[in-house]
């Protein structure tokens, strides 16, 4: 039997990752994991809290290992959280161990999607659209970098989205 391989999806937050994940994992009859949940489970705190503590470096490096030992498994549909990107060893485990697809949202729609969103702890300021126009500008070239397949989110429902990466991946 082949080897199950591995859909990693990366971008912004607010882009769909894990909602867009959950509907492709079930219609392929994969697995679908959230390193941003993983990292919940294993702390046994919330992300928010992780950042309170431990600052955005020590959250980094939970994330790192923990994307490290999912990218591991075989056969699962994975959605990183949106700075997953930012260490080049977390891009390298990405590209080599499944196939990555950047799904690309606007800023505009990153604000709407997360505008009531408490456990975004980056967003938890006066300005939102400043961090995440930031954000965008620091990363939107990582996520280019990384991404095999790289699909728009804007305007399409989690169930168009995936049905087009099946499409592309031919699974």
């Amino acid at each position: 039997m082949a080897e199950q391989r591995n859909i990693f999806l990366i971008g912004p937050m607010g882009a769909g990752k894990s909602t867009i994940g959950r509907q492709l994992a079930q219609m392929l009859h994969l697995d679908f994991l959230d390193s941003d949940t993983e990292i919940e489970r294993k702390t046994g705190a919330d992300i928010a809290w992780v950042f309170d503590v431990e600052g955005e470096e020590g959250f980094r490096n939970r994330e790192h290992d923990m994307l490290d030992e999912l990218t591991k498994r075989h056969g699962i549909v994975l959605a990183t959280g949106g700075g997953a990107v930012i260490r080049q060893e977390n891009r390298t485990h990405l590209s080599a161990r499944g196939i990555v697809v950047y799904l690309k949202t606007s800023v505009k729609k990153q604000l709407a999607r997360t505008l009531k969103d408490k456990r975004r702890p980056l967003l938890q300021t006066d300005d939102p659209q400043s961090v995440l126009e930031s954000l965008a500008e620091k990363r939107n070239a990582l996520y280019e970098e990384a991404a095999d397949y790289t699909i728009e989110t804007d305007e399409q429902s989690a169930k168009v989205v995936a049905s087009q990466i099946i499409e592309l991946l031919d699974f």
